[in-house]
């Protein structure tokens, strides 16, 4: 199977236009001969946002991400957020053409199926497609025990409320994300809505179905403290690094066989011109 665009074509809704118009003008008089393109995914080129509920999240693509001053990234977020208080935050990822082009199954599956392009010319459609196994899930997952420690850390050392509660709600998205992509050959599908996500992997998903719904419930809202939050979490987080292990064991078995087979056939070809 072959991993189809989340978002198949841009859908803004009218009152987030102008916020997005504006955002792309001021990214591209800040840094305009550095970037290639601007992509955008969730909800607000869905056309499904919502005001006050609703984040934006950006990525820029360039040749080199060391060009992009992210203080002055920083510097338009907050203009924007003060000029659009409707928006809960503006997130922005900046990555290069290298990345996308030479990691298909992390950046390039990033930009090709879950972003879509909002300025410049479409790097995705350069990505082959994207075929669901075992292979691409452990690309797609190359990076998970670095980003899982990472937010762990912070939530372990949060130093007030306000930025417990914003590392939880992002430690359990990042989780929900793991395991759902434990279950991508039964979907067919990357599911990018958070509640279809959570519906799928209690269909599909051997996890504690507790595990998910509790994951699910912090994500909307992460009003539990940290201690508790942190058991359930590391136990997820077991679950999916042994579901990785066992498909690389799979995958490395297999790919032993397939040698043996190959070189089975080649003394026999061998033997028989002998």
């Amino acid at each position: 199977m072959i991993l189809e665009k989340v978002i198949p074509k841009i859908e803004i809704q009218s009152e987030y236009q102008n916020f997005v118009d504006t955002y792309i003008d001021e990214i591209r008089a800040e840094f305009n001969e550095n970037i290639h393109s601007l992509y955008m995914c969730g909800s607000i080129p869905k056309g499904t946002a919502t005001p006050f509920k609703s984040d934006a999240d950006f990525t820029i693509l360039c040749e080199n991400p060391e060009d992009i001053d992210y203080a002055k990234v920083s510097a338009i977020k907050d203009r924007m957020l003060k000029e659009y208080p409707f928006l809960t935050k503006i997130d922005t990822i900046i990555c290069s053409i290298d990345d996308v082009t030479s990691r298909p199954h992390e950046w390039g599956f990033w930009i090709k199926v879950i972003c879509i392009c909002v300025y410049g010319k479409d790097i995705g459609e350069k990505v082959p497609p994207i075929v669901i196994s075992p292979a691409f899930i452990l690309d797609l997952n190359i990076e998970t025990r670095e980003e899982v420690e990472r937010i762990r850390h912070s939530l372990s050392n949060a130093g007030d409320r306000s930025m417990e509660i914003r590392y939880t709600k992002g430690y359990s998205k990042r989780l929900l994300r793991a395991l759902y992509s434990l279950i991508l050959e039964d979907t067919g599908v990357w599911q990018d809505d958070m509640g279809q996500m959570k519906n799928d992997l209690l269909n599909y998903c051997e996890i504690d179905s507790a595990i998910v719904e509790y994951l699910y419930a912090c994500y909307l809202n992460s009003d539990v403290s940290a201690e508790e939050f942190l058991k359930i979490a590391d136990e997820a987080y077991r679950y999916v690094e042994k579901a990785l292990h066992a498909m690389a064991v799979s995958r490395d078995s297999l790919r032993n066989e397939a040698n043996e087979r190959k070189l089975l056939a080649c003394i026999s070809g061998m033997a028989g011109r002998e």
